[in-house]
């Protein structure tokens, strides 16, 4: 049974390792959050079963969260499967802890990035931290291994007591497939592009002002922007996006299922994040459609780049610094192609979404 508080984030990050599941087990149950008709065509396609439940991914309801529990309780009951695997905090936690309490002992977890929760210095993120800090001291004692996608994440809960040394696998990100995002030829305008959630802390702002300054320069640029709205507390508001779009530096795509075609469109990927990703599935996927990327030297973004290599490491919330190195792509036209191949190659040899779930399933015994 996988265990998710985020249904909508499988078809991007978790559909290959499920695929792969089903090849292997005997029967696999998605347990996730949204009670919506179009996903069990969706998971019957990948030859799962899907089951809901409730959950709050942000709320900090206890009310709600006895809620949770017991439902994961009822249902772990009436399936009582061999393995369990949860991804996202809430799953993590109550689903570590209702396995055990019934007996099952193959229990995993998958971390994504901590998130602006440990790595913000803001008042509500400290009390947050030590809530949820809390909560995995309780809970992930009870998980035979814990998947971590940069080491910082994994030293970090160790140091906090929540995690020990002999439970943490390191896989790198939720992997990309290379078949299915392949090496595009570079277009023949320079263009630069964002792809992800619009939450403050992914240092969207921070490519629209680096947008808005190398644009007054040069016009003839392209800039794109992709991505969903998000119920996160730090998420952005159409107002906030809005006067880059009114003025033209930017054109806003909304959420698309497929990105491929707007990476084949562009040929810098800039993802400015010091939000505390695992490894961002996005420049995975740029990385794979062969584009440089600028990223913020961040943890799990540092993971994505050799600096000067396949990309550019640039200093968190720091518009000035994206706009040196855009102008330097913009003056150096063979760099992006150079760089773009070392992407793809980066991709080949530490990403492919077949070697990371390779690593899963031999840890889960699958």
């Amino acid at each position: 049974m996988f265990i998710t508080a985020a249904t909508f984030t499988i078809p991007w990050f978790r559909e290959d390792m499920l695929r792969e599941f089903s090849k292997r087990a005997d029967e696999v149950i998605v347990l996730g959050n949204e009670d919506d008709p179009k996903w069990k065509p969706y998971f019957q396609d990948l030859g799962v079963r899907y089951r809901t439940y409730p959950v709050s991914r942000n709320g900090l309801n206890p009310l709600h969260d006895i809620k949770t529990y017991r439902a994961l309780k009822r249902i772990l009951t009436e399936e009582r499967p061999d393995k369990v695997l949860t991804n996202f905090v809430k799953a993590n936690v109550y689903g570590c802890i209702a396995a055990h309490r019934l007996g099952i002992r193959d229990i995993y977890v998958m971390m994504g990035g901590l998130g602006s929760v440990f790595h913000g210095d803001d008042i509500k993120s400290r009390l947050t931290r030590l809530f949820v800090s809390a909560e995995y001291r309780a809970s992930l004692k009870h998980a035979k291994r814990i998947f971590f996608q940069n080491d910082e994440d994994s030293q970090l809960l160790v140091s906090l007591g929540a995690v020990k040394d002999e439970q943490v696998i390191r896989i790198n990100g939720s992997g990309v497939n290379l078949e299915q995002f392949r090496h595009e030829p570079l277009p023949d305008q320079i263009s630069f592009i964002f792809i992800g959630r619009l939450v403050r802390g992914k240092g969207v702002l921070d490519y629209l002002d680096a947008a808005r300054i190398v644009k007054s320069k040069h016009p003839e640029v392209r800039f794109d922007l992709v991505g969903p709205y998000d119920t996160n507390p730090t998420g952005l508001k159409p107002e906030d996006i809005q006067p880059y779009i009114d003025d033209g530096t930017v054109v806003y795509y909304g959420e698309q299922k497929d990105v491929r075609p707007f990476l084949k469109n562009a040929s810098v990927f800039v993802l400015p994040s010091y939000y505390g990703e695992g490894t961002p599935k996005s420049a995975l996927e740029a990385l794979a459609t062969g584009r440089p990327l600028i990223v913020a030297d961040a943890v799990g973004c540092r993971e994505v780049v050799r600096d000067g290599g396949n990309g550019f490491l640039v200093p968190p919330q720091s518009p000035e610094a994206i706009v040196r190195v855009m102008n330097r792509l913009l003056e150096e036209h063979e760099l992006i192609e150079r760089t773009g191949w070392s992407s793809r190659r980066m991709a080949e040899e530490v990403f492919d979404v077949r070697a990371v779930n390779e690593t899963v399933c031999r840890t889960m015994g699958i």
